[in-house]
């Protein structure tokens, strides 16, 4: 879990609103750090989606506020028309590198619905899905996305700010 207030601020005031939209949704907050952030961002609608019984329970509990906009469940399952009621949003996270690309993937197929992400990737998969063309990294994620999105590798955070820390 990302321990550092002031890493999940830039994360979140990285959000460009494009197209105007202000609708977020995040994945997997855990213990709700970036989503404090996002709060203090002023998104028409912020929404939560946990697949985690143990997360979603330390969040009705610290975060009761939150409550009614929780949804338990898997991003990679659900029906994404059925967040915003078919309105584009705004992806958030701190994403582990089990799901990325699983996440991105996912991104990219629902791009007319999701104009922006804005997240934190294990180094390796950032700088994958950042890659100029003709690079040793850049691939397939790398095409896909950059063909429908600005993609912009924005700063580089230590594990020191991680708990655990990764390795």
């Amino acid at each position: 879990f990302l321990t550092d207030e002031s890493i999940a601020e830039n994360i979140a005031s990285a959000i460009v609103r494009h197209q105007g939209i202000a609708r977020v949704l995040e994945i997997g907050p855990g213990t709700g750090i970036l989503t404090r952030a996002l709060q203090k961002q002023d998104f028409d609608s912020l929404k939560i989606i946990e697949i985690d019984a143990e997360s979603i329970a330390f969040l009705y509990e610290n975060h009761p506020e939150l409550k009614a906009d929780i949804i338990s469940g898997d991003f990679l399952k659900i029906d994404l028309n059925s967040i915003f009621d078919a309105q584009k949003f705004i992806v958030a996270g701190n994403f582990p590198y089990n799901i990325s690309t699983q996440i991105l993937f996912r991104l990219f197929e629902n791009k007319d619905l999701i104009p922006e992400l804005v997240g934190m990737f294990q180094r390796e998969v950032a700088l994958r899905i950042a890659s100029p063309p003709g690079s040793k990294q850049y691939g397939i994620l790398s095409v896909l996305l950059q063909i429908y999105y600005n993609v912009e590798y924005l700063f580089t955070v230590d594990e020191d700010v991680f708990d655990p820390p990764p390795k």
